[in-house]
C-alpha cells in the first residue's frame, strides 16, 4: 500500500462501489447502499473533503436507460447517501470511441472542474480495473475496493502497483484517504 496523501476531493464509482450493481438500473427504488457507504461519506465531509459521483452509464447508448431514468437513479442516491458536489455520467457505449467514458479520463476531470479542484488533490474510489485506470489517466489517486465483480486480474494489477490503494471495504478506502491507520 502506498503512503497517503492528503486529498481535497473524492470520486465515487456509483454502481458497485457506493450501491450494489443492479445492471442498467433505471429505478430509483432499486438503489441500496453498500454497507459502510454512508458512513465513508459521512467521515469525508466531516473532514472537509469534497465528494462525487463519476459514472459510466452505457445503458442510456444501448436503449436500457432514458436520461430521466440516470437522473432518477443518481436522485435517489443523494436523497440516501446526502448531496453530491459533482455528478458525472458517461451515456457511451464502449465502442463509442468518447473521451469520458472510463477508462478514459474524462469524467474524472469534469468532476473534478466541478468540484473546483485540480484532479491531483482528487481520489477516485471504483471496484473495477477501469476506475482505476481513469483515475491514473486523469492523474488522480487511485483506490480500488474489490467486490464480487472485480476480476482477479485487476486486484492483482493494482496491489502490484506503487500508486494504488487497494482497500477491503468503504471505511478501509477512506482511512487510507484520511491518513489513518
Amino acid at each position: 500500500m502506498v503512503q497517503s496523501r492528503a486529498v481535497d476531493g473524492v470520486l465515487f464509482d456509483r454502481d458497485g462501489t457506493l450501491v450494489v450493481d443492479v445492471p442498467y438500473n433505471g429505478d430509483p427504488e432499486r438503489v441500496e447502499p453498500v454497507p459502510g457507504a454512508s458512513d465513508a461519506i459521512r467521515r469525508l465531509r466531516d473532514a472537509g473533503v469534497a465528494v462525487g459521483i463519476v459514472s459510466n452509464q452505457s445503458g442510456v447508448a444501448r436503449g436500457l436507460l432514458s436520461e430521466d431514468q440516470v437522473h432518477a437513479v443518481n436522485g435517489r442516491v443523494a436523497e440516501l447517501l446526502g448531496p453530491f458536489g459533482a455528478v458525472a455520467w458517461c451515456p457511451h457505449g464502449p465502442g463509442d470511441g468518447c473521451g469520458c467514458r472510463k477508462p478514459a479520463p474524462g469524467l474524472v476531470k469534469m468532476a473534478a472542474a466541478r468540484l473546483g479542484l485540480a484532479p491531483d488533490r482528487c481520489a477516485v474510489v471504483g471496484d473495477i480495473g477501469a476506475d482505476v485506470d481513469a483515475a491514473r489517466a486523469a492523474g488522480a489517486r487511485a483506490v480500488l475496493v474489490p467486490n464480487g465483480r472485480t476480476r482477479p486480474a485487476e486486484v492483482a494489477a493494482a496491489m502490484w502497483a506503487r500508486d494504488v490503494v487497494v482497500a477491503p471495504d468503504l471505511a478501509a478506502a477512506v482511512d487510507a484517504l484520511l491518513g489513518q491507520p
